[in-house]
């Protein structure tokens, strides 16, 4: 009988442990649990310490509250210029209203991937791949928008959707790499180009001012060398006429410049004019003459040793003239005339 009433004690002991203890609820911060009273929603429990009625309201499992990070497996996806891309995407989202997480949508986080997965599909549907790879906040954006307005109802909040990744097939990644060398290839090209172009300006504006410098440099070189002969032939001219020359002075240089013809590599033959024999005549006779009296020192002997040295000159230059002559006139020459008649040419070489 005691062993039957100590065991009775023990069970409502027991069973009063329990009681209390499913009475006794203490949900964490940031956390909620929903709880139901005859399978009826009867309120919320809020963070801290909670009391319920054992064996008539069900606690329901804790719900987070706080931001969560969901990430996505890689979808397929179709561009509009029908290319299948690997889409990977990145959900943050909160809690909002635990009642409506718990009683709206049996699972709200295949709900978000779900929504996610289609909303992703519309969006990208109608962009071509160029755009996708370019455009990840435009989609960031509109997929936020889609998601905020679908999940509300869902007592969720969706805060940011981030593509972490867009994997375009092997053959379209590598026609890119194709196209992007090809791009360098092309800036490459036309920097050297434009870096030839550069250089040959430069080069034909150098040398233009080079020609330039030197056509100035030569017209001023023949100004100052025509000045110069200009001069020259002036004073030659001056001088000339001041001494007043006769028709023998210039007999006399005539004679000097004649064998000077006849030296040139590439002369073979020279031509003697008839009048050779007139001028030696008056060279002759102008150094037999008796040259005047010096003015300058009025020396008399002075002027017969001038007069002797003219004349063993004159001699001289009209032997050296007949010589000439008569080396000319050569049986295949053609030799100047006796009487003074018109000049004949003399062969003298090959």
């Amino acid at each position: 009988m005691d062993l039957a009433l100590l065991a009775i004690g023990v069970l409502v002991a027991l069973f009063a442990v329990i009681t209390v203890v499913r009475a006794v609820r203490i949900v964490p911060q940031a956390r909620a649990r929903n709880v139901e009273r005859l399978g009826r929603y009867q309120r919320t429990l809020a963070p801290g310490l909670n009391f319920v009625i054992p064996y008539i309201d069900r606690v329901y499992p804790v719900i987070d509250l706080r931001e969560q990070v969901v990430s996505f497996r890689p979808q397929p996806v179709i561009t509009e210029d029908n290319l299948v891309v690997e889409i990977d995407t990145v959900l943050y989202f909160q809690v909002t209203d635990p009642r409506a997480a718990a009683y709206e949508i049996a699972s709200y986080l295949q709900g978000v991937e779900q929504l996610t997965v289609t909303t992703l599909r519309n969006v990208v549907g109608s962009m071509d791949l160029e755009s996708t790879l370019t455009s990840r906040d435009t989609i960031n954006s509109l997929l936020r928008g889609v998601l905020d307005d679908a999940t509300g109802k869902w007592g969720l909040r969706v805060n940011r959707v981030e593509i972490k990744a867009i994997d375009p097939p092997k053959t379209i990644k590598d026609a890119m790499e194709k196209q992007m060398r090809a791009e360098r290839d092309k800036r490459a090209a036309i920097l050297s180009a434009e870096g030839q172009r550069q250089s040959q300006i430069l080069t034909a504006q150098g040398d233009k001012q080079g020609a330039i410098l030197r056509a100035e440099g030569d017209r001023a070189a023949a100004i100052l060398q025509a000045e110069g002969q200009s001069r020259a032939i002036d004073q030659v001219f001056q001088a000339v006429h001041r001494n007043d020359p006769d028709p023998k002075l210039l007999a006399y240089q005539y004679l000097q410049v004649l064998p000077q013809l006849a030296q040139g590599e590439g002369n073979t033959f020279w031509v003697i004019p008839s009048e050779v024999t007139s001028a030696l005549q008056g060279v002759s006779r102008a150094f037999s003459e008796a040259v005047p009296p010096s003015p300058a020192t009025g020396d008399r002997r002075a002027s017969d040793e001038l007069a002797a040295r003219a004349a063993a000159d004159a001699a001289q230059a009209e032997q050296a003239a007949a010589e000439a002559v008569a080396d000319a006139a050569v049986p295949d020459g053609i030799a100047p005339h006796a009487n003074g008649g018109p000049p004949r040419a003399v062969q003298t070489g090959d």
